[in-house]
């Protein structure tokens, strides 16, 4: 198969975006997008948590040619501003995932400029897995034409880039996937519940071409990304928040539903009875 066949496959087009249904809810494993952006604040480190985690979700559920080598050893591109590293520190090499710690790049960017330039360089790099970026704000530099510049070239060449904005405005762009996210309680641990718990994020997909609008709890198991999705559903007048798991059950219209059986089977959803977690509106389990 050739590259340009690959790339075809890894990515969708303009045209198929075009006709893309909305019907299909994002979960992980479907794969990389040319690029996406996530909106987060700089006084957490949820934007860069969630773009690591979705672009290592999306690079290990790519496409593999015939005959490709089990282990992909090309590069991961991490680029900051000087103020983006002032907001939020420089990557930590020994605490990333081992698959990806030695063969990191970081870039550091004087101004927006100097880091959206890196960035267009870097996507058009075949030796490259993937690239993160990070600025601060709404630069001016980064315009929709500066927008444009950077998707059509990680979709001609196949590398696709994550852009965290921290503190940024939701102004035009044309990123594929657009994300606001910020920090999620995390789960306790199943045999130290005093110790500190897997990080988690909130995740809304504001925007997107080939996928409706939600929100995601996410979080990682045994290295993989894992999605809850929030159904808001009103219980005893209050606003209540319903978290369903990807896969398990779905939540709507004032009701769950599991396996759309009437009574749960031995093997359905609530017979785990994991699937569905129900809180008030300060964080209080309900049901599940």
């Amino acid at each position: 198969m050739s590259r340009s066949t690959m790339i075809h496959d890894a990515f969708e087009t303009a045209a198929d975006l075009a006709t893309a249904t909305h019907s299909q809810r994002w979960t992980p494993g479907l794969g990389a997008v040319a690029q996406s952006e996530i909106f987060a604040s700089s006084r957490e480190g949820s934007g860069v948590g969630a773009a690591l985690a979705l672009a290592l979700d999306a690079w290990r559920c790519r496409p593999r040619e015939e005959g490709e080598e089990a282990e992909d050893r090309r590069a991961v591109v991490w680029v900051q501003t000087r103020a983006a590293v002032k907001a939020g520190g420089r990557p930590f090499r020994a605490g990333l995932p081992p698959e990806i710690r030695n063969r990191l790049i970081h870039v550091l960017a004087e101004r927006d400029e100097d880091a959206l330039f890196a960035l267009e360089e870097a996507v058009r790099c075949r030796d490259v897995a993937f690239v993160i970026g990070e600025v601060v704000g709404s630069p001016r530099a980064l315009d929709f034409t500066a927008s444009r510049r950077l998707t059509l070239a990680a979709e001609k060449h196949g590398v696709p880039l994550t852009l965290v904005r921290l503190d940024g405005m939701r102004d035009l762009s044309s990123a594929r996937q657009r994300w606001a996210v910020r920090s999620a309680p995390s789960a306790k641990p199943q045999w130290n519940r005093q110790a500190p718990g897997a990080p988690a994020w909130q995740a809304e997909l504001f925007r997107a071409r080939s996928h409706p609008p939600g929100v995601w709890r996410l979080s990682e198991d045994a290295g993989k990304l894992v999605s809850e999705r929030y159904v808001p559903l009103p219980v005893r007048g209050e606003d209540t928040k319903v978290w369903s798991r990807s896969g398990l059950a779905e939540v709507g219209e004032g009701r769950t539903e599991a396996s759309n059986a009437a009574s749960p089977s031995p093997g359905s959803a609530s017979s785990f009875g994991a699937s569905v977690a129900i809180l008030s509106p300060d964080g209080e389990r309900v049901l599940g």
